[in-house]
């Protein structure tokens, strides 16, 4: 009757209709399929019931064109290895790869460091940036620098220039001298200070960061080369490059410097004298995971908290005493 219905015409299936005729079919073994259907063939019956298998396993619509890419994960590791390790080149970092069980071809190892725009290794290994050169040497530099304030005297207002130096490492400050009008032999005898064998504090240091201000004089530089500490002059207009002084400038001037009216040169010392200390003993810094530069005693957990004030409450530190 459906022949009839339908004439000569081919019957055309929906693939709901397909996978419904191959689930029934599957049930019928070949001869009873051959016998009893003749809307379709047995073959053709089986094959829709093979497509419907193999559909289930296919993943092409998830696969792009092409290779597929590398893990992210590989992909940072080899960034992070090239970039650690600036004389690591394809062979070294796919050895390391397979130390950690990833099995990846030179190949791909230059074409990931390509697309993040990383040189091959003998142009790496002969850049140094100030980055990796203060890491290597961050327990032997120190930095110094200048900076000018302005005082009230019997002539007026005038400037007054100071010098200090400043463990990267540490964070310690040395203020190496105060001077209203500086010149060579002064700051020649302040380096004299600074690598004095007993007494300075450069002792030990091995590089001195310091900008291009005239008065870190050829004489300066030879006084702290005589003593074993290599003076290097940073570029010019580049001051993150002395970030860590800069800031001291800063935070003293903010903090303290900028807030008094100063009358006299022995006002200028002790406001400096009492911001130093502050610095050491009571300010909590960035820098070193927001502690002190000097760790103070052990203190009890509970009891009164004290608050010791400087420059007439300018600067204050709370604490809990020691019984």
């Amino acid at each position: 009757m459906l022949r009839e219905q339908l004439g000569p015409r081919r019957l055309r299936f929906t693939d709901d209709q397909r996978v419904r005729l191959a689930a029934k079919a599957r049930t019928l073994p070949r001869r009873v399929l051959h016998d009893s259907v003749s809307v379709v063939t047995p073959d053709t019956l089986l094959a829709w019931h093979r497509h419907v298998i193999a559909r289930k396993y296919d993943g092409h619509q998830r696969r792009g064109p092409g290779r597929a890419p590398v893990m992210a994960k590989i992909r940072q590791l080899v960034v992070r290895m090239a970039t650690e390790n600036r004389d690591w080149g394809y062979t070294r970092i796919q050895g390391a790869l397979a130390n950690l069980d990833h099995r990846v071809g030179r190949g791909t190892i230059a074409n990931i460091l390509r697309q993040h725009g990383i040189e091959p290794a003998p142009e790496r290994h002969k850049r140094t940036t100030w980055q990796e050169f203060l890491n290597a040497h961050w327990d032997v530099l120190a930095a110094a620098d200048f900076f000018t304030v302005e005082v009230w005297t019997c002539g007026g207002l005038t400037r007054f220039a100071v010098l200090f130096v400043i463990e990267l490492a540490t964070r310690r400050v040395e203020i190496a001298g105060v001077m209203s009008e500086p010149d060579s032999a002064w700051v020649r005898q302040c380096g004299r200070q600074l690598t004095d064998a007993v007494d300075g504090c450069l002792g030990g240091k091995r590089f001195l960061l310091h900008d291009r201000d005239p008065l870190f004089t050829a004489t300066f530089r030879e006084t702290l080369a005589a003593a074993g500490v290599e003076t290097v002059r940073l570029p010019p207009r580049s001051p993150n490059l002395n970030a860590v002084a800069e800031r001291f400038v800063r935070t003293i001037k903010e903090s303290c410097l900028d807030r008094v009216i100063l009358m006299g040169e022995a006002s200028l010392r002790r406001a400096i004298r009492e911001f130093e200390a502050h610095d050491h003993f009571e300010r909590n810094h960035q820098g070193l995971q927001n502690q002190l530069i000097m760790q103070p005693t052990p203190q009890r957990r509970d009891g009164s908290i004290a608050c010791p004030e400087r420059l007439g409450g300018l600067l204050k530190y709370y604490h809990r005493p020691a019984a």
